[in-house]
């Protein structure tokens, strides 16, 4: 992992020289909407945003039904508000009919991601940042060769940067065996255009299997995740909603080494009309990137709805006007009346996310973050805690999860709203990479999301406002000096 941190400083080292010096642009130009003064009526929320189902695009009627069945599972004011929030940016897509399940830490998530790989009967797209070649890997390899010899077709996506300290023979014997392999943004200057947009990297982790279930979230196909965090073990628990989603998985000192004991992350499985977005990213990508072959479009089989969450799925990338994933957040927080849950593996949010959060609990809201007490990356990590002082003092509740590298980038807000995804809340996820984040409406969903936020609360330490105030002048050196450069970590 140190390997891969150096090796993509010095990428950006690289591209700092090769451009010009500056700010890089907001995630979002101008001013933020305001958010709704209150719940607006279920027909007005429908006429502002589009609902695909099973059967294709609905109507303003079936729209309405879609968001009755999701506003019956209780709190209703508090999803029109926050639907109505999400509108407010802009065009909102939601496809109605998924069934959505959490995956919580690596052997959760490898041991479904490899059955919908077992069980794959036309194709298989993966996509993920980190591609190792370690144990987990190398069983990856021999499974997808397996089902490519089987006939069915395959194509892989890494990041280059990413997935530096991989072997080319890792990938070499792949492409011999029939699989279509494809870099995103080579770091050789020979093997691509535009070599000064190096710092362009694809972060997002997405598998698809027959065009009928989707995974997504911020766990890489890397070593690290082998074991499960210490909250949860490695072993197979589950936190049943009232719905059926399921979850299954696994001091404010300054531990800046990212110790061998188990990474926390999320993932979500997905099956329904909201896979096909999965799907249809891979593809631009893949055609954006000129990588050889043609990933064939796919349809999921027709049948009856899988489950009866309402979804989005919300990608990114440095093209975008303005970052739909960091106004889904902002707006979100900004509209939110009970509660603001966020784990965030990476937390350098910038002034207008602060303020949000800020506002937020100074007007009731209970405001909770759980943050990394130990990181891959230490300067971010310093770069978010020059921001605790005025967040403890506004009310905000912050909690550094112990015994664990925290990697997960999950929010649930008022209830109803529920992210996973692979974007942080830093710069570089906001206005330098691909990624992208599923967000499941609804208080089913969100009850699920709220207990595993609880289970990482209750092996976190609370930062305390009087006791962070006495820390030392190293520790706020490495905060001022982090957070100078929070816009480029």
């Amino acid at each position: 992992m140190r390997r891969r941190v150096a090796a993509l400083v010095l990428a950006l080292g690289a591209s700092v020289t090769l451009v010009a010096c500056g700010t890089p642009q907001p995630p979002v130009n101008g001013r933020l909407p305001d958010p709704p003064a209150s719940a607006p009526a279920l027909t007005r929320v429908a006429a502002r945003v589009d609902v695909v189902g099973p059967r294709g695009a609905m109507n303003q009627a079936n729209r309405e039904q879609a968001l009755q069945a999701t506003a019956a599972q209780g709190k209703a004011e508090l999803l029109k508000r926050q639907v109505a929030a999400m509108a407010a940016f802009g065009d909102v897509d939601l496809y109605a009919g998924n069934d959505a399940r959490l995956l919580v830490d690596g052997p959760a998530t490898f041991a479904a991601m490899f059955a919908a790989i077992e069980r794959s009967r036309q194709q298989i797209v993966l996509e993920s940042y980190i591609i190792e070649d370690a144990d987990v890997s190398q069983q990856l390899a021999d499974l997808l060769l397996r089902r490519r010899a089987q006939g069915v077709e395959v194509a892989i996506l890494y990041d280059a940067v990413g997935s530096l300290g991989t072997q080319d023979a890792y990938f070499e014997r792949m492409r011999q065996g029939g699989i279509a392999v494809c870099a995103f943004n080579p770091v050789n200057p020979l093997k691509r255009a535009r070599y000064h947009k190096i710092t362009h990297r694809d972060h997002r982790k997405i598998l698809v299997v027959d065009g009928e279930i989707g995974f997504t979230g911020g766990i890489n196909i890397s070593a690290v995740y082998s074991s499960g965090s210490s909250g949860f073990g490695g072993r197979a628990s589950s936190f049943p909603p009232r719905g059926s989603a399921r979850a299954s998985g696994s001091d404010g000192k300054d531990k800046d080494e990212a110790p061998d004991k188990g990474w926390r992350d999320t993932m979500i499985q997905v099956r329904g009309p909201a896979t096909k977005a999965l799907h249809t990213l891979f593809r631009e990508v893949w055609a954006q990137q000129r990588c050889e072959g043609t990933v064939a479009a796919i349809e999921p089989p027709p049948g009856p709805a899988p489950g009866r969450h309402l979804m989005r799925v919300i990608p990114s990338s440095p093209q975008d006007t303005q970052n739909r994933i960091y106004t889904l957040l902002i707006g979100s927080i900004r509209a939110a009346q009970r509660s603001v849950y966020l784990t965030m593996a990476y937390f350098a949010p910038g002034q207008d996310m602060v303020d949000a959060l800020c506002e937020a609990a100074q007007r009731g809201v209970d405001v909770q973050l759980i943050l990394p007490s130990r990181s891959d990356f230490a300067p971010v990590m310093h770069a978010g805690r020059a921001h605790y002082e005025r967040l403890l003092k506004a009310g905000v509740r912050i909690h550094e999860l112990q015994d664990a590298v925290l990697h997960a980038k999950t929010a649930v807000i008022d209830g109803v709203v529920s992210t996973v995804g692979s974007s942080n809340m830093d710069w570089r996820s906001f206005v330098h990479n691909n990624e992208v984040n599923a967000v499941v409406l609804g208080d089913d969903f969100g009850d699920a999301m709220t207990r595993m936020f609880e289970r990482d609360r209750a092996v976190s330490e609370p930062i305390e406002l009087r006791r962070w105030q006495d820390r030392g002048v190293w520790q706020r050196g490495k905060e001022f000096f982090s957070r100078m450069f929070e816009q480029w970590w």
